[in-house]
């Protein structure tokens, strides 16, 4: 049999069982790894997994359950097993299955899958470019390593929410990805950075070496870093951590948090929370999107979204669960595991560039703060408290002047959205992008 054939036999097995309606999932995952330090081989692995998930309903209860084997006894009792359980659970009317008339059933071609996989050779060599490259440049006293990794997946989902299976789709994707991590300075004065590569396509990566000289350059920038007094002052967030603020917005807006009431923006919907000019999105259609995805978890159809258009927020995202707590429609933002349910989560999600360069949105800055790293535990999105401990660089008289580390950056969620200004430096590199932010004022807790 194969997957959709599996987890079709899982439903019939727990339907005959005495469930009333069911979804199951299949994961197929292959990863393969290699990493090197100060020119030794350090590992390679390969882990080829394959697990399966029953989501049972009697009326109103429902169970989980999991397991790897996929032989026809084993689907059996998981299937008894998880109908049992669901007799046995309290009744939760919100957990429902999608109707049909939500289901993705025409599946876009995202170009999520290269089934070129690679060898352990070519693995190893662009550890030993990319590490090779770094410790070439002057200065750079050590290695933290090189990893390459290679993963393809194969996700499959089908749903029985009524006398037949009227859900049966999967899908493959694929992931490469390069990083190497260098040293530079001596004893208690050295200083680390890193730079990486990903794409669901091989023919995508930056060249290896180009990773391994960008991360020296990081890497030297940051020697000698300097302390600073406490003060307030705008800030600047480079790309590799604004992205950490539409995560922020992200897990603040999810139906899940919101349906708790355990969110500052719990009473934000369809108000201005950014400035006119700013449009966040998620688009889970991008092709080989690091996000990207043809239908949800729940087999509901996805689709592009402004989640902040012209400033405002225009909608939560739902999962079916949480869309019916909050008597709202899904908006297909449904992810899972195989073994709990499912909860809203974005996609491709990226802030649209600016109008701005990051050089003229720092120009005018007598003083602030240009920060490259974040640290911490101190986001609140109960409350909207912002503190993160930081390292970075200084600005003076609009350009950037010297590193700074060992300081705390603080503020109101609330206050940064609004007062946020984005570049035009957009990249995309991970399934959360952004540009260049400046936030116009924060404290920074220094000396």
């Amino acid at each position: 049999m194969d997957a959709l054939d599996t987890i079709s036999l899982l439903l019939d097995k727990a339907r005959a069982g005495g469930a009333d309606v069911a979804d199951a999932v299949m994961f197929e995952t292959v990863d393969i790894s290699a990493s090197r330090r100060m020119g030794k081989p350090e590992g390679l692995e390969r882990s080829e997994n394959k697990a399966v998930g029953l989501r049972a309903f009697v009326g109103q209860q429902q169970a989980i359950v999991s397991g790897t084997d996929t032989g026809r006894q084993a689907l059996a009792e998981l299937a008894e097993r998880a109908v049992s359980m669901a007799k046995a659970t309290p009744a939760d009317p919100d957990s429902q299955l999608a109707p049909e008339s939500l289901y993705g059933k025409k599946i876009p071609n995202l170009d999520l899958f290269d089934g070129d996989e690679p060898n352990a050779e070519w693995l190893a060599n662009q550890c030993k470019e990319a590490e090779e490259a770094a410790l070439s440049v002057r200065g750079i006293t050590n290695s933290e390593g090189a990893d390459a990794h290679y993963g393809k997946s194969r996700i499959n989902l089908a749903i029985a929410n009524g006398k037949n299976i009227g859900f049966a789709q999967s899908y493959d994707s694929s992931h490469f990805s390069v990083s190497v991590s260098v040293l530079a300075g001596t004893g208690t004065a050295m200083e680390r950075d890193y730079d990486f590569t990903s794409a669901r396509h091989r023919r995508n990566l930056e060249e290896a070496a180009s990773i391994g000289l960008r991360a020296a350059e990081r890497t030297l920038k940051r020697l000698g870093p300097r302390k600073v007094t406490t003060c307030r002052v705008p800030v600047i967030f480079d790309p590799r951590l604004s992205r950490s603020i539409l995560g922020i917005l992200a897990g603040s807006i999810s139906g899940a948090s919101i349906a708790r009431g355990s969110s500052f923006l719990k009473d934000s919907l369809h108000q201005k929370i950014f400035p006119e000019s700013v449009r966040i999105i998620d688009d889970p259609h991008i092709k080989s999107g690091m996000g990207s995805k043809p239908f949800d978890a729940e087999g509901v159809k996805n689709e592009k979204r402004a989640l902040i258009d012209n400033g405002i927020l225009t909608t939560w995202l739902l999962d079916m669960r949480s869309a019916n707590k909050l008597k709202m429609t899904t908006t297909g933002h449904a992810t899972r595991g195989v073994a709990s349910p499912p909860s809203p989560s974005a996609t491709n999600l990226y802030m649209e560039k600016g109008k701005l360069s990051p050089t003229e949105l720092i120009q005018d800055i007598q003083s602030g703060f240009y920060v490259t790293e974040a640290y911490g535990m101190g986001v609140n999105t109960v409350t909207g408290d912002y503190s993160q401990g930081a390292a970075g660089f200084w600005i003076e008289n609009g350009v950037i002047a010297y590193p700074v580390s060992e300081i705390t950056i603080a503020g109101h969620l609330r206050e940064m959205f609004a007062h946020i200004t984005p570049a035009d430096d957009l990249v995309f590199r991970y399934a959360t992008n952004a540009p260049t932010l400046r936030i116009e004022s924060m404290t920074i807790a220094g000396v």
